[in-house]
Parts: C-alpha cells; sequence; structure tokens
C-alpha cells in the first residue's frame, strides 16, 4: 500500500464518476492506531491497493460517504463495489502474495468472517485504547443517541 494521490491512469468510461485503477482501503488518517496498523500492512503484507486516509480522499469520487468511512475501515474496488470493516481487511490481504491469500480467504468463510466481524468491532471501538491510539482514534456517536461516549467504528 502507497499513500499518495491516485493515478491518473485509465478511469471507467465517461459519464461515470472517475475510479481508481486499483483498489483503494480508505482509513483513518487521523488515528494514530489505524495508521500503524497500515504501516504494517505496507512494509509485511504489501497488499495491491492504494491507501488513502478519509480526510483527504474524493470520498464522493469513490463512491462512499464521510459517515461510511468515519465508521469502518473500507475497500473500495475499482468498479465501486465497497467492503468495510473485517471484510475489508480480508479483500487487502486477499491481493497480497504468499500465506496472506490464504489468511484473507478464511475470513471470507462463515464462521470464521463472523468471528472477524465480532474482532473487527472490538478493536474499532477501543483503538484509542490500544497501543497508539489516541483520543483522536475514538469517533464520536451520531447525534441523538443520549450517549457522549465513542461509536463502533
Amino acid at each position: 500500500m502507497r499513500t499518495r494521490p491516485l493515478p491518473s491512469g485509465p478511469r471507467v468510461p465517461s459519464g461515470h464518476p472517475a475510479r481508481p485503477v486499483r483498489p483503494v482501503l480508505v482509513y483513518d488518517g487521523d488515528c494514530a492506531f489505524c495508521t500503524a496498523a497500515l504501516r504494517f500492512g505496507e512494509r509485511h503484507v504489501r497488499p495491491r491497493c492504494e491507501s488513502e486516509p478519509w480526510q483527504s480522499a474524493d470520498l464522493t469520487g469513490l463512491g462512499v460517504t464521510r459517515e461510511h468511512a468515519e465508521h469502518e475501515v473500507l475497500w473500495v474496488t475499482p468498479t465501486g463495489t465497497v467492503y468495510g470493516g473485517a471484510q475489508a481487511v480480508a479483500k487487502a490481504l486477499l491481493s497480497a502474495d504468499g500465506g496472506w491469500t490464504v489468511a484473507g480467504a478464511v475470513l471470507t468463510l462463515p464462521p470464521f468472517r463472523w468471528v472477524a466481524h465480532l474482532g473487527y468491532r472490538l478493536i474499532a471501538a477501543n483503538r484509542h485504547r490500544l497501543p497508539g491510539g489516541t483520543a483522536a482514534c475514538a469517533v464520536p456517536r451520531p447525534p441523538g443517541n443520549g450517549r457522549g461516549d465513542t461509536a463502533d467504528v
């Protein structure tokens, strides 16, 4: 994964929103834990994708909302299919070489998919408490929930 502007190479036919040529992993660039996890992935997993913090990504061009990007990591395919959370992680692993592909495939199968989803939600909800996490990692809950703590991201 490389954090850089999206390539200006081939796009989908005119009349459609511009889509990247490679998948894009959209993450929370303000979260130290998320950024550290991304950097680990860049060094060790090396998925075939671009990576963009949602804060500077063209979310409209990617076909995702800010609310969705704030909620979980996203894997956006060149055709516009969006995977979130644990399935985004699985897609990143599937795009890599070696044993990472096997790990990604396993994460797409029940019951592993369910366990991965629960694990992702647990980590996401507590990312501000994890090593490298800061107060910026905690995402506020949507308005109207009556609570002032963090969301399940």
